[in-house]
């Protein structure tokens, strides 16, 4: 499973959510010592608000190596923010964490 960072900031009425996701992003057309390298990347992420889910994306392929991601949603100091994620390899991560 990759390391995720995962900070949710309360300000104003505006969460800002700060996720950062340790994974190789692969997309298996790089060449290492004349063999392909396998795909290896992140296909589907979904971020959840109090439960709610408030991002849904389709990554694939085309992302750089440890992607890093910014939201911000409608919420206050305390609410509850979840990331998961999918690969394309059928593991999965997730993180939750409290908007401060």
């Amino acid at each position: 499973m990759a390391k995720i960072k995962l900070k949710p900031k309360a300000r104003k009425g505006v969460i800002s959510i700060k996720a950062l996701i340790k994974h190789p992003m692969e997309t298996g057309l790089r060449k290492k010592k004349g063999k392909l390298v396998p795909a290896n990347h992140i296909d589907h992420m979904v971020i959840l608000h109090n439960g709610n889910k408030v991002v849904d994306a389709d990554i694939g392929s085309s992302m750089s190596k440890d992607p890093y991601f910014k939201f911000k949603v409608a919420g206050v100091k305390g609410d509850t923010i979840e990331l998961k994620y999918k690969d394309n390899k059928g593991k999965t991560g997730s993180k939750t964490a409290k908007s401060k």
